[in-house]
């Protein structure tokens, strides 16, 4: 059953061609997945489905916005950036990395209010039935408080000297059917945007809310 909600940002950046073209890359990234399995798993080495590319063109596709081909910069033409993490078969924990900027001189709280948004997209399991899925999460980096106040906390924390590294880290709801991602400065329910899982070997939507483009928000 699809949860669908029209949004004037549906007519203006997504069509029935982006949902479309959405999931034939979601199928071919799940066929190549079964076909290298075996080799893979043949010669003790792991599977080499590059979770960030993928995730930027399927953001691309369900969304309209653009890359920026092979320019260096954002993820997105917009100044849009995405966060990618896939659970099938993962050696380590998949998490969120680099979720907001440091190290650099854009490093501050001010880097969010540039960036209209930050997507985030993990490839899991279904909690109780086990069947793999894609699902993306968005955050309006500008306009979301919460997000904007545990980012907030962090570069303070790492101004201070009381946390030393670079790496703002989210930890996703990982085979869990929750919203709800962690970290120490805060845990947060995301605007979920999109989910698709697969039955009888093929991708079908779940969940689709255009809507959060416009007016979602994190919540405690």
């Amino acid at each position: 059953m699809i949860f669908y909600k029209p949004n004037s940002i549906l007519k203006n950046r997504m069509s029935q061609q982006n949902i479309k073209d959405t999931i034939e890359l979601l199928q071919l990234h799940y066929d190549f997945y079964l076909q290298i399995k075996p080799y893979a798993d043949k010669y003790e080495q792991p599977h080499p489905t590059d979770t960030r590319a993928w995730s930027q063109i399927v953001v691309s596709a369900l969304t309209g916005i653009q890359g920026l081909g092979r320019k260096k910069g954002s993820d997105f033409i917009d100044g849009s950036d995405v966060k990618a993490a896939n659970c099938w078969d993962a050696i380590d924990t998949p998490r969120f990395n680099g979720c907001v900027k440091a190290g650099t001189k854009a490093s501050s709280i001010n880097s969010l209010n540039i960036q209209p948004y930050l997507f985030f997209v993990m490839w899991d399991m279904v909690e109780n039935t086990s069947q793999k899925r894609c699902r993306i999460w968005v955050v309006r980096t500008p306009n979301d408080t919460e997000f904007r106040a545990i980012a907030k906390k962090w570069y303070e924390q790492r101004e201070s000297g009381q946390i030393t590294s670079s790496n703002f880290q989210l930890h996703p709801p990982r085979n869990r059917d929750s919203n709800e991602f962690t970290n120490n400065c805060g845990n947060l329910k995301y605007p979920l945007f999109f989910e698709a899982r697969i039955s009888s070997g093929k991708y079908v939507v779940n969940s689709f809310d255009p809507d959060v483009l416009n007016e979602g928000l994190c919540s405690r």
